[in-house]
């Protein structure tokens, strides 16, 4: 995209936040890069560049707007789409692995050379492994230093910086201001409550529009009790991260997700906000998918009565495995009270003051050497799921947001007790496959029998080819047609 200059200055020129996180507009003449739908009057075309990244620009030597903060862009959704080595690098840099295990760990999950890895990113991004961490620090240093009173000594820790020198340089490098001067901006009006201690409130930002019924409904009417809830306008969690644990609250607004976040160490702050981000799948390009469902003129009509569905997705892959087996032939209510009996005997209990949040789930270690007979489940059941935690546990299934779907899929249908539906429930919510599709489903079947679609998976499957790479949207349109409480907001 960034290298279609004619096209990129059209965007610019109407303001279009679609392209927002898809490419950056740089300005040669103020040194200062925007994302296109900056409020600004818009440059002279031969004073703009195009860069496909935040840290392309900054390595560019441009620093962000104060007016439109480009840092805050949605991502681009050509990384939940792609599934090469690059896309795979994107998600995991955005969960903060680079932080965590530098770039040998990066190339490491990869299974490619550190200079592989730099070349290609350089090649496709303008930018590195570690100038992309470096741009998402500042981003994390910026949100810790605009909304916690934390010293700014411990927001550089926090946020990944090495030094507190390293971290003053980036900050004034990117934003043309101090820490100090950041706080200073950011200071609250007088009568404005600051949130609790420890707490941490912030907008996620998402390309609109967004249909947030079957969203929110979805994560609210299969939520686990102990684990989840929806309290005060909002679904909550408790969140098992790399350096502790936390909660989130995620409430939908107009023009953003209002996300609160309480983590017992905050460097686990970039993986947080990545995780919510999956979860609700706010990098998602709305537009691109419905102008692509709507040219079938039989879910054309779902598609005008509320565009904008998002796919719900998981903030921890093994664990919607475990809730997907458990789901097996069984209601949501059924699902969710297996789902709770194995959170209160094996989960982490967690304080939560603010609500009813109880437990972590449990991780599949803590599941792998379970009592098959204490399981309230069918014999054949018993097996699959312990079959499933073992893999998961040992490392012989990986999934995660590095890990190849295609590859996914054939470990786990080589798993007993694992079909289609199973496999496909979890590429689409688990690894976040936008193309996955449930041509059995019986809730699917049912919809697309109403509209005077194929009802047999086969002919369904053949139809659905010209909803693709989208098909994991389509089955969002096709079960909303129905009245089950995964398709409303609560009350």
């Amino acid at each position: 995209m960034h290298t279609d200059t004619e096209r990129c200055v059209r965007a610019v020129r109407s303001k279009d936040a679609r392209f927002d996180g898809v490419f950056f507009t740089a300005v040669r003449t103020t040194r200062i890069y925007c994302r296109p739908s900056c409020p600004v009057a818009p440059p002279k075309p031969e004073n703009m560049e195009f860069h496909p990244s935040a840290a392309s620009c900054q390595r560019a030597g441009f620093r962000a707007c104060k007016r439109c903060r480009p840092d805050t862009s949605p991502g681009s959704p050509q990384w939940n789409v792609r599934a090469d080595a690059v896309a795979r690098a994107m998600r995991l840099i955005q969960d903060g692995v680079v932080d965590r295990e530098g770039v040998p760990g990066l190339a490491r999950r990869l299974g490619w050379s550190t200079r592989q890895i730099e070349r290609q990113l350089l090649a496709e991004l303008g930018a590195g492994p570690l100038a992309l961490a470096r741009a998402q620090r500042a981003q994390t240093a910026r949100v810790l230093v605009e909304t916690t009173p934390m010293p700014l000594g411990e927001v550089a820790f926090a946020a990944g910086f090495s030094s507190i020198r390293a971290f003053n340089e980036t900050v004034r490098e990117v934003f043309a201001l101090t820490p100090g001067e950041l706080r200073a901006r950011a200071a609250r009006p007088a009568g404005r409550q600051a949130p609790a201690s420890g707490a941490i409130t912030l907008r996620l930002p998402f390309r609109a529009p967004l249909e947030p019924s079957n969203l929110f409904g979805h994560l609210a009417a299969t939520a686990v009790p102990g684990v989840e809830e929806w309290r005060d306008g909002a679904y909550r969690r408790t969140l098992n991260l790399p350096y502790g644990h936390g909660t989130v609250a995620l409430a939908p607004r107009a023009d953003h997700i209002a996300c609160r976040l309480s983590l017992t160490d905050p460097r686990d702050l970039t993986g947080a906000i990545s995780r919510c981000r999956r979860l609700l799948d706010l990098d998602a390009d709305p537009v691109a998918v419905d102008e692509r469902l709507r040219a079938d003129p039989l879910l054309a009509p779902l598609v005008d009565a509320a565009p904008g569905r998002r796919v719900p997705g998981s903030v921890d892959p093994a664990e919607f495995a475990v809730r997907a087996v458990l789901g097996q032939q069984v209601s949501t209510a059924a699902a969710r009270t297996h789902a709770a009996r194995l959170v209160a005997a094996h989960g982490t209990p967690v304080d939560d003051p603010e609500g009813g949040l109880t437990h972590l789930f449990p991780e599949p270690g803590a599941l792998a050497a379970l009592d098959p007979e204490t399981l309230a489940l069918p014999r054949s059941r018993r097996t699959t799921l312990l079959t499933l935690v073992r893999a998961l546990a040992d490392g012989s299934l990986p999934l995660g947001p590095a890990d190849d779907r295609e590859e996914a899929r054939a470990r786990l249908l080589a798993l007993p007790g694992f079909g289609p539906w199973t496999t496909e429930i979890i590429a689409m919510r688990a690894l976040g496959d936008p193309d996955a599709f449930l041509p059995g489903d019986l809730g699917v079947r049912r919809a697309a029998e109403g509209l005077g679609l194929p009802a047999t998976p086969a002919a369904l499957t053949a139809r659905a080819a010209h909803w693709r790479p989208w098909r994991a949207y389509a089955v969002q349109y096709l079960w909303a047609t129905d009245t089950h409480p995964i398709n409303h907001l609560p009350s």
